[in-house]
């Protein structure tokens, strides 16, 4: 395939940087609105272009692949989650699937950290407290926190974001690592990082004073905390999740907050963005971010020169360096 010819579509607007890469290099489409796609939309895409770069706000299921033959032979996804991708379906059309590994790493690190503080040092409730005016000035007692230094930080799921979350608590906070995954990391990292592998979720989630998610959305996680989890933490411990918003039964953790079970939550995903939980939306002790977990200028311009990387490698018909499917 000559890549003058290749067709291009971006759902969502891209940085400057990584829509001008490939608008040089082929007959691109951009999302100048930036709202996104309808499944119709979606749908006829697939008709009309040789690749389609779309982004976790987009679901990509059967009823939009279709049974028909298609023109589009690649989904270069801008971002490493896939969950919105109906891979099986993909497969069946003999669509390739790529995505976007590592370049957010430490973006999303950095903003696992700043939910534990937010959470820990009640910094939400604070910053709405002066906000609406009722803030009446210093006293003793007023939203007293807990600090994050000496305590344990459970991490479920043990990949990149993980590790570099770890390694931002324990070199920075001085916190004890605890992981559980389905594979031991290397002796090396568990040296560096002074991380304990525990053999069964509810050991991790019975020993962390902070619980952070780090596994990738799904049937297989879906609900993966529920109530025998969040039952089997610490009284008063906090939970993050920067990974998918369906690993969690938010219903479940509202509850939790309700009643002092828990002492905070801090969340950047939700199962059916942009739709928040009802029942978090009135809780001072739950932190509740916009999806930032990869939003700095060097990672998303990184996410879509690497989504790019795998445009170019379709074009020349070399293998895709980030293939899933």
């Amino acid at each position: 395939m000559t890549s003058d010819r290749l067709r291009v579509l971006l759902t969502r607007r891209w940085p400057e940087a990584a829509e001008n890469y490939l608008a040089e290099r082929y007959d691109v489409t951009h999302n100048r609105e930036d709202t996104p796609m309808t499944a119709d939309e979606l749908a006829r895409a697939f008709e009309a272009y040789d690749v389609i770069c779309p982004t976790v706000s987009d679901n990509i299921d059967t009823d939009v692949i279709g049974a028909a033959p298609l023109r589009t032979r690649l989904l270069a996804n801008f971002g490493v989650g896939f969950d919105h991708i109906d891979i099986a379906a993909c497969k069946a059309a003999k669509i390739a699937v790529t995505n976007t590994p590592g370049v957010l790493t430490d973006a999303t690190a950095d903003l696992a950290m700043t939910l534990m503080l937010m959470a820990a040092r009640r910094a939400g409730e604070g910053e709405r407290e002066l906000r609406d005016g009722r803030w009446t000035g210093w006293r003793p007692t007023h939203l007293m926190g807990r600090e994050l230094s000496g305590k344990s930080l459970g991490l479920v799921g043990f990949g990149r974001i993980a590790q570099a979350t770890a390694h931002r608590a324990h070199h920075g906070f001085g916190m004890k690592i605890l992981y559980y995954s389905r594979s031991a990391a290397t002796p090396e990292i568990e040296r560096n990082l002074s991380a304990k592998r525990l053999d069964t979720l509810e050991d991790l989630l019975r020993q962390s004073d902070v619980t952070s998610l780090h596994v990738p959305g799904g049937a297989e996680t879906k609900n993966m905390i529920g109530a025998t989890e969040i039952a089997s933490m610490k009284p008063g411990a906090i939970l993050v999740n920067t990974a998918r918003g369906g690993v969690i039964d938010h219903d479940v953790l509202a509850a939790a907050l309700k009643s002092g079970a828990l002492g905070a939550a801090g969340l950047d995903v939700y199962p059916a963005e942009p739709a928040v939980p009802p029942s978090l939306l009135a809780l001072d002790k739950a932190v509740l971010l916009p999806h930032l977990g990869s939003a700095t200028v060097e990672t998303r311009e990184a996410m879509g020169l690497r989504a790019a990387a795998n445009v170019d490698a379709f074009a020349s018909g070399s293998p895709l360096p980030d293939r899933i499917a």
